[in-house]
């Protein structure tokens, strides 16, 4: 069983690692991610071991709280918002006490009673707003572990005890009443301005559950009637006015009309739609009065599914996190250490004051900031995979940018991803006694029963033209051939061109000139009569551009097709590919696939995910072009709401900025605890540096805040 919880009371990446490990540890416990971005854990457990109930207690027994998620908009704003709000109330607090404590502290040294007014005024900051780092750090002592809450508790509490003893026992020396509350407001600040750059990266999502109509009008009993959309049923019949959403995934049973899908396919040009049309919820009817049959309702339908990728996206770490999760794991008690070690060097080795080693032993706990690390992945893969959302490219976590980065080839499925995907009947030949008429109404009546892409063609010429449809008895599909049946009492056979082996001149010539348009031919014998059909399936407008922008990016472009050779080369040709292979049966597509593998290439496969299901599995970066279909949704790395080969190029793109904003945000936080724990224990203090903890506190705040924005940056990259 998985479920997803919402985990309150988190305040560093180390939180989330100490939750995932507890989680871990409970017996029945599968696997357990907790995202401190996303402030969520994805929990796969056995029920029969461990209960719901169970999960919440150890969460609390971490020392936090949890609730379990339920999809809802106004439920994960009011969330948001009230956190928010608590971080600022505690910023206002702070910064009322903070800041004439700073000013005393600093400036006025004549102050009446300054010892004990600093006192008053440090006070509540430290064990008021700084309770929650009090909190954390304890419930991470029980666990034995430490975060970064422990550095703040530790670093304000030594300042804070240390200037209570001297003013206590009145003894002489310089307080740091206002460093650890100055400290406290930085840190508070830091968080407050965390937050909302946090919120941010969600956007992409929110803004997809705010998409969801809370209510439908559905006709019933000839009677229109406004419910709750949680109350409408697969079959239900809905009128969607013009300038409304529609409900649910539909088809239309009456009316003709544009509709905005941009929310969902990326596509800003508003899709024609008419009786037949299907329909997705959450888009946008711009004019005529629509009648839609519901086909999908609840979890089931488009927008859900695609929420709930994206979600399970987000929550699923690339491999690079592993790295900074290790880190994490050892940098707070490293950190305790090397503030220690400094103490006693500067103390006992340099000889320096009690007052002056505290200060430096400070500001190493405060400076040092293993939340950067912490955020430098899953910020950048929230807004990375959320711009993809909103241009109809769902990226399925942080493993495939990754992938996508070392990739080097890409193998291109000719039919649906080069090609429009329609074939077209574009001429019908005879060459015998039997007419034209004729050789169209054969081989419609056969291909009737059968479910190859070209039968629709062939049926939808036979009914442009009126021909006549016969009845088929012993109708058979010979895998990579063609059909056979019974017509009239005349076996017919419809198929390659190769199923008949030996053909005549004037056929195999007719063949040759029509395949090497571009056009697939299928041969109709009836006894020794023979006729042919060609039918023609368009090159996508961009497929050419497209592949030209594969070669700017290093790739080795295939094409793959069932075709032979002729039609192969043609459509190759058009496009420009490097290479391409004919004749390759849908069986042969993942031994193809695993052939390029073989010779050490890094594979992306691009299919429509219906018949190329184990090739795109089999690849290294499996890309889908879907039409909304829950195999196709499933098949892929990344899926392609947008049926475009130029999306693939900004699929990639996406994913290469993705992963160069993650290792942007990684150099930076590495640099920036390399360099910066050095200079707080003093290490240029032989040069007159020497950090005040206030500035290491803001410039640990600054860090973490430069880390998110740095992520929020992705949203103006041009893919």
């Amino acid at each position: 069983m998985k479920r997803t919880i919402r985990v309150i009371g988190m305040h560093c990446a180390n939180c989330a690692l100490n939750i995932e490990k507890g989680l871990r540890n409970m017996p029945g416990i599968k696997n357990s991610d907790v995202n401190f971005t996303t402030e969520k854990a994805h929990v796969e457990f056995d029920e029969k071991i461990v209960s719901e109930r169970k999960l919440l207690e150890k969460i609390k027994e971490l020392g936090y709280s949890g609730e379990f998620v339920v999809p809802s908009f106004d439920r994960e704003r009011h969330i948001r918002e009230r956190e928010e709000k608590e971080v600022r109330r505690l910023l206002l607090i702070s910064i009322v006490f903070a800041l004439p404590a700073f000013v005393i502290g600093m400036f006025l040294m004549d102050f009446p009673l300054r010892g004990y007014v600093l006192l008053f005024l440090a006070t509540p900051v430290q064990f008021i707003v700084g309770r929650r780092f009090y909190k954390s750090a304890w419930a991470s002592l029980k666990q034995k572990t430490a975060n970064m809450d422990t550095l703040i508790a530790l670093g304000t509490s030594v300042a804070y005890f240390y200037s209570l003893y001297l003013v206590t026992q009145d003894v002489m020396g310089e307080t740091y009443f206002e460093t650890s509350a100055v400290l406290i407001t930085f840190v508070i600040l830091g968080k407050y301005l965390e937050a909302r750059a946090k919120g941010r990266t969600s956007q992409a999502i929110r803004e997809l559950i705010q998409l969801s109509p809370k209510h439908a009008r559905i006709i019933a009993n000839g009677k229109e009637k406004m419910i709750l959309i949680d109350e409408v049923k697969t079959g239900d019949i809905i009128l969607v006015r013009p300038g409304e959403q529609i409900p649910v995934d539909g088809v239309i049973i009456s009316g003709d009309s544009s509709v905005d899908e941009s929310m969902i396919t990326g596509e800003s040009i508003p899709a024609e739609k008419f009786r037949g049309s299907k329909v997705y919820g959450g888009t946008l009817n711009k004019h005529g009065l629509l009648k839609i049959k519901a086909t999908r309702v609840g979890a089931d339908s488009t927008l859900s599914k695609i929420i709930r990728l994206i979600e399970d996206a987000q929550m699923k770490k690339a491999p690079i996190q592993s790295y900074a999760d290790t880190v994490s794991a050892y940098f707070v008690p490293a950190v305790i250490l090397i503030s220690l070690f400094a103490f006693c060097i500067w103390f006992f080795a340099f000889r320096q004051t009690l007052s002056f080693s505290l200060t430096i032993a400070v500001s190493v706990l405060v400076i040092s900031c293993p939340c950067a690390l912490g955020l430098a992945t899953p910020t950048a893969m929230m807004v990375g995979i959320g711009k993809g959302a909103r241009n109809g490219i769902l990226i399925k976590g942080g493993e495939v940018l990754e992938k996508v980065n070392k990739m080097n080839a890409i193998v291109l499925d000719k039919t649906g991803t080069v090609t429009v995907g329609k074939p077209t009947v574009t001429d019908v030949l005879s060459f015998s006694s039997i007419g034209e008429g004729e050789v169209l109404s054969l081989a419609a009546s056969i291909e009737k029963a059968s479910e190859h892409p070209l039968a629709d063609a062939i049926v939808e010429k036979a009914g442009q033209e009126k021909v006549r449809i016969y009845a088929v008895s012993k109708f058979r599909s010979v895998t990579g051939k063609g059909v056979k049946g019974v017509v009239k009492g005349k076996e017919i056979l419809l198929g390659r061109p190769e199923w008949f082996g030996e053909i005549g001149g004037k056929v195999r010539s007719k063949v040759h000139k029509l395949e090497s348009e571009g056009k697939t031919v299928v041969l109709l014998k009836s006894g020794k009569e023979f006729g042919a059909l060609a039918v023609f399936d368009v090159v996508k407008p961009d497929s050419a551009d497209a592949v030209a922008r594969f070669k700017q990016m290093g790739l080795e472009t295939y094409m793959i097709t069932g075709d032979n050779e002729r039609v192969a080369k043609a459509v190759a040709g058009n496009i420009g590919v490097d290479h391409y292979y004919a004749g390759v049966l849908p069986e042969d597509k993942s031994r193809f696939v695993e052939e390029l593998k073989k010779k050490g290439k890094n594979v992306a496969m691009v299919g429509d995910g219906i018949n190329d299901a184990p090739a795109l599995a089999l690849a290294d970066v499996g890309i889908v072009m879907s039409s909304g279909t829950d195999i196709a949704m499933e098949s892929g790395d990344i899926v392609l709401m947008k049926n475009s080969l130029m999306d693939v190029a900004k699929a990639i793109n996406l994913s290469n900025a993705t992963l160069g904003k993650i290792k942007q945000n990684m150099f930076w936080a590495l640099i920036y605890n390399l360099l910066s724990i050095p200079i707080a224990a003093g290490a240029l203090y032989s040069l007159g540096i020497n950090l005040n903890p206030m500035i290491a506190g803001g410039a640990m705040a600054l860090s973490s805040v430069s880390v998110v924005a740095n992520s929020l940056l992705l949203n103006r990259a041009k893919i």
